[in-house]
């Protein structure tokens, strides 16, 4: 029989939301590239052969079986499918890079972490994922003839794009020089994507306007797992519910499911085909370029450029007098102005590349309002409002939503 979970009191709520919190803070080190991340086929459909029999929990127990789960090693296979609505993206990062720009990275390096994030936006991805501790993670996204690999082993981090035969280094010694200038040295732990990551995600976001329970058991890369459920209490929201199946044993996440309010397939699914809590081989995080391949370095990149972009781009949002949150809970929604308190005008047809251009006309509807005109820009999960003079109101509501935010702004 699956579990059913209880009304809880006022006290058990107070419990409840320490113990997301507890939950959230802890992140297991696991190295997985992408808001979202997936298999396309390399293993076995995730298994469902019945639901088990387990003992029955509360949401409270549950949410503290997370809290306390300390897995530090494993190893296995990711699938991920994200479908948010988006068109095509797999040219679009081209379309914004300068002329003559190596794919996936403006200054030069296919292999560059950064590179890879948008591709992994839509549509489905294998990863195939190892941890071993805070210092050793690895992640490689498969591809149909290719594989793009990102490893942390202690001070280094390394990533190699087997379809371009570049490589991309970068030593965690030289963040902080790197930091001053506006960059980031990418770390697989620092790419969320696993279950356990987004189920953090939504844990620290969830309180007073959240229902938390544990809806049954489900059996997830042939392990028993509780499944708990998380749907908003407020009516707005573009979020229906969210679904995180918890390893019975170790407490760790395997499978996160995010459904869309619209109804429909998921809108992000990612979950374990295959999990194996043992130690990794130290060989596993071992690295060398192969022969002839290009190397970037971390360091290297931007130089005879002036200041890099990253750096250029930050003195503009300097200038922002800040982001102002509307509401709360699931329903709230941000509010973006441009410098001085003035929009910054949005973007017209001809300022941006044609492919930009294109993919922005698929996801816009014009709107007005008491704020006046503008547009609307929509995925399955998160929606944006820009006005003609250049605010952003932006969230996981409804259009209508958004609207009503801008009205009530003037």
């Amino acid at each position: 029989m699956a579990p059913n979970d209880s009304a809880q009191t006022t006290e058990e709520a107070k419990d409840l939301a320490v113990g997301r919190r507890k939950a959230a803070r802890y992140i297991v080190p696991v190295a997985v590239a992408g808001v979202a991340a997936a298999t396309i086929g390399l293993v076995p459909a995730l298994a469902a052969s019945g639901d088990p029999d387990l003992p029955k929990i509360s949401a409270q127990e549950l949410i503290e079986k997370i809290a306390a789960s300390d897995t530090q090693q494993l190893s296995g296979t990711v699938k991920v499918n994200t479908d948010l609505g988006l068109p095509d993206i797999g040219g679009l990062a081209d379309s914004f890079a300068p002329k003559g720009g190596d794919r996936g990275n403006e200054q030069g390096s296919s292999a560059a972490p950064d590179g890879k994030l948008m591709e992994l936006a839509t549509g489905s991805h294998t990863l195939r994922v190892a941890a071993d501790g805070p210092d050793r993670q690895k992640v490689s996204i498969l591809e149909d003839a290719a594989e793009y690999s990102l490893i942390h082993n202690g001070d280094e981090v390394w990533a190699y794009d087997s379809a371009t035969n570049e490589a991309y280094h970068s030593k965690d010694v030289a963040k902080g020089a790197a930091e001053e200038h506006g960059k980031d040295q990418a770390k697989p732990e620092d790419l969320p994507s696993t279950p356990k990551e987004f189920a953090d995600e939504a844990l620290e976001a969830a309180g007073d306007t959240t229902s938390i329970t544990v809806d049954g058991t489900a059996q997830v890369a042939g392990r028993d797992a509780y499944q708990l459920l998380i749907k908003p209490k407020q009516s707005g929201s573009t979020i229906g519910s969210i679904k995180v199946a918890v390893d019975a044993k170790t407490g760790t996440p395997l499978k996160f499911t995010l459904t869309p309010s619209g109804g429909g397939k998921a809108a992000v699914d990612v979950g374990f085909t295959k999990v194996d809590f043992s130690k990794p081989a130290a060989s596993t995080f071992d690295f060398s370029p192969p022969k002839g391949a290009k190397v970037t370095e971390a360091d290297e990149l931007g130089k005879d450029q002036g200041a890099p972009k990253h750096e250029k781009d930050l003195k503009g949002f300097e200038e922002f007098q800040g982001l102002n949150v509307i509401g709360e809970g699931w329903t709230s929604i941000a509010k973006i102005e441009g410098p001085a308190g003035e929009g910054s005008a949005a973007p017209k047809e001809g300022d941006v590349p044609p492919e930009a251009q294109g993919f922005l006309d698929a996801l816009g509807d014009p709107v007005k309002g008491k704020f006046g005109s503008g547009t609307v820009f929509k995925t399955r999960l998160v929606n944006a409002l820009m006005t003609d003079d250049g605010t952003v109101y932006v969230g996981a509501v409804t259009k209508d939503a958004l609207v009503k935010a801008a009205d009530a702004g003037k």
